[in-house]
């Protein structure tokens, strides 16, 4: 009697009973009686080898999701009837909408005849939405020239699949909503809500309509009416050009009959994951958009429905495991005419999370104010702990612009992914920067440390640096002279008066000093031990690590003393080694979460400080480190390079000026330090600022780092910039910027 292929199928519960009695045909000592299988059928243990290791490379092809290897081993006869392309197709659609994250297998018999074989199997499907699905099923092989080759069937998947048959998984009503970010007192930042997109076509504007037109819109936006009118003035007339304005959530407190019938506005109302104010900390927060045509099949995969959105960047995209929740589904099959058959399997939905950041909403709000239109960064990191209070990055973005159904998506979007700036670059984590003189806290702390230099220290200050051959380098004095022709050098200066005045000749001095006698890696070392040149490590964000090489030759050496050459960092290590001189030397890992909390349970996940290390200084150096960088914002002899910027202000802070050469335009404006206020009610901060291309650290980023502390302590900004003819409008004239003292011989605003 010989077996064909097709019974083989038919008699799959039969396979062990065949084997077994196969097993006992083939001892010497068969009793009498014993059937022997006609000799077509006998075979030797090779073939057996053989179908099993074809079996199994099939299988795990199948693991390994190499399809095209699949292919190559199927019979000739499957291959005419099924193209590559369709295999593919029907495996990734199983993958698909069965949710798989993973597929096992376990053979369980063989039984092989001259021509043909048939290997029995377990197959488990690994769902992420309806968990494990195991079936026992058959795979039938052909031998074509001394190699068995699969016959290709729906059942090699699942036996319900036979005859057409395919899976569906319904989910519908099995997504969770998706959580809420807050900030750290519980106010939203971004949620799914009602909004209202706006936006104008001045053309279309009724003169007669114009003043109340105005007054509603900026009691919806804050935008003032000259704000706006600059923002279309350059549109042709008649042209009928659109001004997207923004977004506002459903609930504000203004009367939207009455700006319904307001010519040349556009009103349209949608339901979306809403960034509130144009979006808080967007850089931080992130963005969500819609899945796209090609990443339908791996979303599917990962359980979502094709017009869900996900998260991009930021804590959208970090926290996406919580911020979506637990995924359900039922998984059905469906015969060819799209009936269901069968529910394989089926799981309940698990709620969503809520992400509660570390930022205080309204103080995010205003630093982002308080840097306006300027482009660079702001850290602000609570002192004694590492939690981000606030991270800004300038120019910024509209997260809204990403939701499609959003009027004003597609102008928005243009502008963010067209401006040559990059919005959407976190310059807070991953812009790197030369540091300029601020570095000289750290080039100050490696010459305390080496032994060879104390706070007695002195160093005679003058225009020039004479000591490197051939070379003469100039202090920032010397320019400030070739200006006005009435600035001095800063004389005979201790090492602490010489961080307080920042002069670049004693720095200069040290770094090529200590080069000299071998200490090649001083400064480098001490530079990584304030953190610099690796990541701090923060969760959620994307950052950048810095650059902090070893001097290879003396100009080296004095150029990374003073915080240039190939030396780069980014603002949030700035802000962290800030925060570690302030408190004592403790360098914390920054944190932007507070807390994960899914509803009605404990959190998963809250805020503890986490500490990086120490900062490799002694309390007596860095004692002597943070007098002189009080005496920097303090208006005593020799009067600190930044005085003029902290004048009246009642809150006790130190920091130090920096003012970065680029090779191209204007050098960046650096302003970094700490308040040691000790209040209760407001924990101690500091402070990062890097304005790109700004000019004088001294005259810009100091005092945007004061409005910070302003705003921080006492809630509102007490003093104008410079550059403000009233607090947030900028002076639009061409004048110089008032307020800032000409140079003198003591009090001139340094690097």
């Amino acid at each position: 009697m010989k077996f064909s292929i097709i019974r083989f199928r038919n008699l799959i519960v039969l396979l062990p009973l065949i084997a077994l009695i196969g097993c006992s045909q083939s001892s010497n000592n068969s009793p009498a009686g014993a059937l022997s299988p006609p000799e077509s059928t006998q075979i030797r243990s090779a073939d057996n080898q053989e179908v099993t290791d074809s079996a199994m490379t099939y299988l795990e092809a199948w693991k390994e999701e190499d399809y095209s290897a699949m292919y190559a081993l199927l019979t000739s006869l499957s291959r005419d009837a099924l193209r590559e392309e369709e295999l593919v197709k029907h495996y990734q659609s199983v993958a698909a909408e069965a949710a798989l994250n993973g597929v096992d297998y376990e053979l369980l018999s063989t039984l092989v005849d001259a021509d043909g074989a048939q290997v029995g199997y377990r197959v488990t499907l690994h769902s992420l939405l309806v968990g494990d699905i195991s079936r026992n099923t058959v795979m039938n092989l052909s031998l074509e020239k001394d190699q068995w080759r699969v016959q290709w069937d729906d059942a090699l998947v699942l036996p319900e699949l036979e005859g057409g048959n395919y899976l569906s998984m319904d989910r519908d009503g099995y997504t969770p909503s998706r959580a809420n970010i807050y900030d750290r007192h519980g106010f939203a930042l971004v949620a799914q809500t009602d909004a209202t997109a706006l936006g104008l076509i001045p053309d279309q504007i009724d003169p007669t309509q114009e003043e109340t037109l105005f007054t509603l819109l900026y009691e919806l936006t804050g935008l003032e009416e000259q704000t706006v009118k600059s923002m279309y003035a350059d549109f042709p007339p008649g042209a009928g050009w659109y001004l997207p304005l923004g977004e506002v959530p459903a609930g504000r407190a203004v009367d939207f009959d009455k700006l319904s019938g307001m010519s040349g506005l556009e009103m349209r109302p949608y339901k979306s994951r809403y960034y509130f104010d144009g979006g808080i900390a967007p850089h931080v927060l992130g963005f969500v958009s819609a899945i796209q045509p090609e990443e339908v099949e791996q979303y599917k995969r990962e359980g979502y429905r094709q017009d869900e959105r996900v998260g991009r960047s930021g804590l959208e995209k970090w926290g996406e495991s919580y911020l979506a929740g637990g995924r359900g589904g039922a998984l059905y099959v469906l015969d060819a005419q799209g009936n269901p058959l069968t529910r394989l399997a089926e799981a309940p939905t698990q709620p969503s999370q809520a992400i509660y950041t570390t930022l205080e909403k309204e103080f995010q709000a205003s630093v982002q104010q308080a840097v306006g239109t300027l482009k660079g960064a702001v850290v602000v990191l609570e002192r004694d702990t590492g939690r981000v209070l606030a991270m800004v990055s300038s120019p910024s973005f509209d997260p809204n612009a990403f939701e499609p159904i959003n009027l004003n998506s597609s102008t928005m979007l243009a502008e963010i992914i067209n401006n040559p700036n990059k919005p959407l670059l976190n310059r807070g984590t991953q812009g790197q920067y030369p540091l300029g003189s601020v570095f000289k806290i750290i080039t100050m702390a490696a010459a305390l440390e080496s032994d060879s230099y104390t706070p007695d220290t002195t160093y005679q200050c003058g225009y020039f640096f004479d000591e490197l051959q051939g070379v003469r380098l100039n202090d920032w004095t010397y320019e400030y002279y070739q200006e006005d022709g009435r600035t001095i050098p800063s004389g005979l200066l201790t090492l602490p008066q010489g961080l307080i005045r920042s002069c670049n000749p004693f720095f200069w001095h040290i770094g090529l000093d200590l080069y000299n006698q071998g200490k090649t890696k001083a400064v480098s070392n001490m530079a990584r031990g304030f953190g610099l040149g690796s990541a701090t490590g923060i969760e959620g964000l994307d950052e950048a690590a810095g650059q902090v090489n070893d001097p290879n030759n003396p100009i080296d050496a004095t150029n990374t003393v003073i915080g240039q050459g190939d030396l780069l960092v980014t603002p949030l290590q700035v802000a962290n080694f800030m925060a570690a001189v302030g408190n004592g030397g403790t360098l914390y890992q920054p944190q932007v979460i507070e807390e994960v909390s899914p509803p009605d349970r404990e959190p998963e996940y809250k805020f503890e400080p986490r500490v990086l290390g120490k900062l490799p200084v002694n309390a007596e150096n860095l004692q002597v480190i943070q007098d002189a960088m009080v005496g920097v914002v303090k208006g005593e002899s020799p009067q600190g390079t930044a005085w003029h910027s902290f004048t009246g202000l009642d809150i006790p802070v130190a920091g130090k000026t920096g003012t970065a050469q680029t090779n191209y335009g204007e050098p960046h404006a650096w302003f970094a330090g700490y308040t040691f206020a000790g209040r209760e009610d407001k924990p101690d901060i500091a402070i990062a600022v890097v304005l790109e291309n700004a000019g004088e650290g001294s005259v810009y980023a100091a005092p945007v780092f004061r409005r910070i502390v302003e705003l921080y302590f006492s809630g509102q900004p007490q003093r104008l910039y410079p550059w403000e003819s009233e607090y947030n409008v900028t002076i639009t004239s061409d004048q110089e910027i008032e307020g800032t003292p000409m140079p003198e011989v003591s009090g001139t605003p340094g690097p």
